[in-house]
């Protein structure tokens, strides 16, 4: 589970007094067509960009898995005339912020620096864009690093349940890879192939900026221009297919001799665009996604303590989406807490929400929203997502009306729509007793 892409926020209070956020949003223009979106926020020194590409690691070729994970590892690995170590000296003597991440659809960075150390963040990030160098110690360090956590992710239970479980969903499909690759497909990955990746893919019509801080339009055109108008100016084509979630009701059991199972569960969702995805929000909260307040939580630790915590997600991608969750239970309990799982799925699309419940959940996913920016690097990372996923640029004002609309018809339409206790899949990692794959 991606924590960056889970939409259910896990706040333990509520915040009903919270006025709503507003932002002041501006369009940026370069004079190279560079665009971005701005805050300004001159009450503090700091300015945050925020940037992203279309296409991730779902465009890593085959037998490559992990290439757009490392090439995120190794972009400010050094660049231009500086090594790693001097171009991390650097970083560390400015006070300069400034990395990237690979996610499935998109490729992440994020610079933050002091007003008075702008110009060489900023060339610093133009360096590391335009000159990565890749050179064969940075290759090699970053590799075992992630080699290492590959090793320690093939023990842990979540892990494999959770790579298990992608498998399961997209057998046939690059959902069904894992982000970080594998250690076979890591130790393959060569310096061309990362000077290939990030050749084809960082274009300029695929990137989306945010600003926010002490800077103002007329200072930031030329800043655009010059960290991102040599970038080519079209990226390879983003050659994901659509598809849906290969959900029918499998169970999975992956057999570890450890006193508590790990479960994941899911079928098929829907993506950030559908019409009917702030009903999907809020049932969701309702159902899992709520913490204490969640049924799932409710039935299966409050009620019965079968385990420390029930939940479930969204999980909204680019060209396919889950509903998903998970538990974590002693090995005598999976079955009992798996079929109260599939009765809460199940009594959620018979019968949606009470009027307190739906009420609850609103009052939440409202009050909790503006903690989710408590900086200039949090505000800059959202209007990032925003462009991404084409909400528009007044869409912080228009949220709370958004879901203030949904009814409790209309998560009972969206829950009878998506929820199906049969075609619920599921992957158990432990030795729980009395079950055995396909119950």
């Amino acid at each position: 589970m991606n924590p960056r892409r889970l939409l259910a926020v896990l706040v333990l209070c509520l915040l009903p007094g919270m006025p709503a956020l507003a932002l002041n949003v501006e369009p940026v223009k370069s004079p190279g067509g560079v665009e971005a979106w701005l805050v300004q926020d001159h009450s503090n020194p700091i300015i945050s960009l925020s940037f992203a590409w279309r296409g991730g690691a779902a465009l890593d070729p085959a037998g490559k898995t992990g290439l757009a994970y490392l090439v995120g590892g190794l972009l400010d690995e050094g660049a231009g005339d500086l090594d790693s170590q001097a171009f991390h000296g650097k970083l560390e003597d400015l006070a300069i912020s400034l990395g990237f991440d690979a996610g499935m659809d998109t490729l992440h960075g994020q610079v933050k620096t002091l007003t008075a150390n702008r110009d060489v963040a900023f060339d610093l990030l133009r360096l590391s864009l335009t000159q990565p160098r890749f050179d064969a110690e940075a290759v090699e360090r970053v590799r075992s690093q992630v080699l290492a956590e590959l090793s320690r992710q093939l023990q842990d239970p979540n892990a494999i349940a959770q790579r298990a479980f992608a498998k399961m969903m997209y057998p046939d499909h690059p959902y069904g890879r894992q982000v970080d690759g594998d250690p076979e497909t890591i130790k393959s990955i060569t310096v061309d192939d990362l000077k290939a990746w990030t050749a084809a893919h960082l274009g300029r019509d695929q990137l989306h900026i945010a600003v926010v801080g002490d800077i103002t339009p007329d200072q930031l055109r030329p800043l655009l221009d010059q960290v991102f108008g040599s970038l080519p100016a079209t990226a390879a084509p983003v050659t994901t297919p659509e598809v849906q979630a290969d959900a029918k009701g499998q169970v999975e059991v992956i057999r570890r001799q450890i006193p508590q199972s790990v479960v994941v569960f899911g079928e098929q969702g829907l993506k950030r665009a559908d019409p009917d995805w702030y009903a999907a929000y809020v049932m969701n909260y309702v159902l899992g996604g709520g913490g204490f307040a969640s049924r799932l939580m409710t039935e299966i630790r409050v009620k019965r303590g079968l385990a420390y915590g029930a939940y479930s997600y969204l999980m909204p991608r680019d060209h396919g989406a889950l509903a998903a969750g998970g538990v974590a239970t002693r090995n005598d309990r999976v079955a009992e807490s798996l079929q109260l799982v599939r009765q809460e799925w199940g009594r959620m699309a018979d019968g949606g929400v009470t009027a307190d419940e739906l009420a609850n959940a609103k009052t939440f996913l409202n009050g909790s929203f503006p903690l989710q920016m408590d900086g200039t690097g949090s505000i800059a990372a959202l209007l990032v997502t925003i462009q991404l996923d084409n909400l528009g640029i007044d869409f912080v004002d228009r949220r709370p009306q958004l879901i203030n609309a949904v009814t409790a018809a209309d998560v009972k339409r969206v829950a009878k729509r998506l929820l199906d206790p049969a075609h619920l899949a599921t992957v158990v990692v432990g030795d729980p007793q009395g079950m055995q794959a396909g119950q």
